[in-house]
């Protein structure tokens, strides 16, 4: 009996002096920072897809069509990050005990899958124009292409003062930077076309830009999966972190330790500590908590302490789950 109570003991104190506390005091504000970026951002590029759809289409460039499928997904991620913004704000409830932030992961794993299908699209046009030609308007099309890379300098400068950790606005800023070199292109593209009329440049370049469209949706993928798997956090080591409770005075063994996420910047901790004898429990947890925020900045833990190994079941031979 007496173990139990302990056990409550320790949660409350975590939730009063802990991380808790800490975790609200950090998010809100860069959120708020950020959803305002993500509104501008995201009202300026909608507004010019229009533009370049239409451009696109009256002067036959695929570059600028390219540019505007990357500022399409580019709108659909901005929207998908303003919504998980908002969704993330939303306080917990007994449904969903962790809140609504692990949406902001989903809505970039979405974005990837967006841009993935995008830029297939584009291959697939491109290899079209390469068998069948079409007259392209060189003129109509650079200015659009310029107007373009303007609008995107300017939501990018709008992005780059933003919080560069947070995973939905560094898809953002990835795709704007997609978008960037999509307008350059189709910059070169008209020059080259009212230089020389070489219209095959046009799907050539519109391929380049699928290709940097793909490695973005790569990279956003590969982040926000490893996260909704509840994968390590970046920059987090397992075996580090072990050796750091077991170093821990009074800590004589360590099992079913988890280390996961709920986004890549909220770490969370789960683990079972083994002490010799139950008077030492308050102080190894105080001590233990201690070491998993300074050093590792892991603010929301759970902590068992037990003083036989193994008592609660679980996986007590294999130690660690990283």
């Amino acid at each position: 009996m007496p173990a139990h109570h302990d056990h409550a003991h320790h949660h409350d104190h975590h939730h009063d002096h802990g991380g808790h506390h800490h975790h609200h005091d950090h998010t809100p504000e860069v959120t708020a920072d950020s959803a305002k970026r993500v509104k501008w951002a995201m009202l300026l590029t909608a507004g010019f897809m229009l533009a370049e759809v239409v451009g696109g289409w009256v002067s036959g460039s695929l570059a600028l069509l390219a540019d505007a499928g990357h500022m399409f997904s580019d709108s659909f991620s901005l929207g998908l990050a303003l919504f998980a913004f908002a969704m993330g704000r939303r306080a917990p409830d007994t449904r969903r005990t962790f809140g609504y932030q692990r949406f902001q992961v989903l809505a970039a794993f979405v974005n990837g899958l967006t841009l993935f299908g995008i830029a297939v699209w584009i291959f697939i046009a491109a290899v079209q124009r390469f068998t069948q030609p079409v007259e392209v308007l060189a003129g109509p099309m650079m200015v659009i292409a310029v107007l373009g890379l303007l609008v995107n300098l300017v939501v990018f400068k709008i992005l780059h003062g933003g919080d560069q950790e947070n995973l939905n606005l560094r898809g953002a800023l990835l795709h704007v930077l997609g978008d960037l070199l999509g307008s350059v292109a189709a910059i070169v593209a008209s020059v080259v076309i009212l230089l020389t009329g070489w219209t095959p440049i046009d799907p050539l370049l519109s391929v380049l830009a699928a290709g940097l469209i793909l490695r973005a949706a790569w990279t956003i993928l590969r982040r926000s999966a490893h996260t909704l798997l509840e994968g390590t956090p970046e920059g987090l080591d397992v075996d580090q972190i072990r050796q750091a409770l077991l170093a821990v005075e009074g800590v004589s063994g360590l099992h079913d330790m988890h280390v996961w996420g709920l986004t890549p910047q909220d770490p969370l901790l789960s683990a079972h500590l083994v002490i010799a004898s139950a008077d030492q429990h308050d102080a190894v947890i105080e001590r233990a908590y201690g070491v998993l925020q300074e050093r590792f900045a892991i603010h929301h833990a759970t902590l068992q302490v037990e003083t036989a190994a193994c008592r609660t079941g679980g996986d007590c031979h294999a130690g660690v789950h990283p």
